[in-house]
């Protein structure tokens, strides 16, 4: 019965990461390719540093997806169900305080947790890189600059900025997936990601703020378009079946997700470009705030290469609370 039980549980365990795998933010697949290209845009001397440790930097963009059911409070700090707090036609942006203890004073940090925190989690992330970088600690460094990219980058996709977050409470179940997997999955081949070079950011508050609010303003047309082309599509050639493994799924056909494409009209790659850029300036702002330590020094310690393999699965688990980082 014990037996029974323990395995049972695990089996449990790696279905949800299983199936978390095919419905996470960008998917696998952009996370990586986000996490990697950021390395491209560096300045050349922090370039060197990356680049060292890029394979270590492109397998982990997803601990944070890999930790979201097995580490309390990490669920929250993946997103910002912005629209709750819409009252009336004032806008959630307005009414939302910038900072967490105004933003905790207003609403409460129960409210807050329930409802997401990634701008104030992306700028915790950020606090503990410059720190890292200030103390000069290399492995820390490159696990937290994996982590960092995968909160930047899930703050540039509109669906993490709804409580609608999946289509369901519009009959659109699924659409998560779609735009920020299939789509890159299916399209990303052809778009261009040279984004240029990263660049100080001043006010790092201001700026998260910004990439939400963008991806927020672009959550009509991704909602609005599914539901045009669904009607026009029909059930039937709006989905496929593909071999996945030993599997046959159900998936958007190609056709369907061309059309979904084009009528988004460069969207998918825009917000990739922007996540990309983005984490790049994240961690040059981490860098220069953390007294831009010599990269050849660093790099000098017999450690300073991470290889994909080391810290499997939780990859860095810190858990302390937003607020202590103000």
């Amino acid at each position: 019965m014990v037996n029974w039980l323990k395995y049972s549980l695990v089996f449990l365990g790696l279905s949800c990461l299983f199936s978390f795998a095919h419905t996470s933010s960008w998917g696998f697949y952009g996370h990586k390719k986000i996490n990697r290209l950021a390395v491209f845009s560096l300045p050349k001397d922090l370039f060197y540093l990356y680049k060292h440790n890029i394979e270590f930097i492109t397998e982990h963009a997803v601990d944070p997806d890999k930790r979201r059911y097995a580490v309390e409070g990490e669920a929250p700090k993946h997103f910002i169900d912005i629209d709750h707090y819409q009252k009336g036609d004032s806008s959630p942006f307005v009414l939302m305080p910038r900072h967490w203890n105004e933003a905790v004073a207003k609403y409460t940090e129960d409210t807050l947790q329930a409802y997401g925190i990634v701008p104030w989690n992306v700028l915790a992330m950020k606090a503990k890189l410059s720190k890292a970088f200030l103390a000069k600690e290399l492995p820390r460094i490159i696990k937290l600059s994996a982590d960092l990219g995968h909160y930047i980058a899930d703050a540039h996709v509109p669906l993490h900025t709804t409580e609608n977050y999946n289509g369901q409470l519009t009959n659109q179940k699924g659409i998560h997936a779609f735009w920020e997997s299939r789509l890159p999955e299916l399209f990303a081949d052809d778009y261009s990601f040279w984004v240029g070079q990263a660049t100080y950011i001043d006010d790092p508050n201001a700026f998260i703020w910004e990439a939400i609010e963008a991806s927020h303003l672009a959550l009509d047309s991704v909602l609005l378009f599914e539901k045009q082309l669904t009607e026009e599509f029909g059930e039937e050639r709006k989905y496929s079946f593909e071999k996945r493994g030993n599997q046959t799924v159900r998936v958007y056909s190609k056709a369907f997700s061309e059309a979904y494409h084009n009528r988004l009209n460069g969207m998918v790659e825009r917000r990739m470009r922007e996540a990309i850029l983005a984490v790049a300036s994240f961690w040059y702002t981490a860098w220069v705030d953390g007294g831009q330590p010599d990269v050849m020094e660093l790099l000098a310690d017999t450690n300073a290469v991470l290889l994909p393999e080391e810290f499997q699965f939780t990859g860095i688990q810190d858990t302390s609370r937003v607020h202590e980082h103000e």
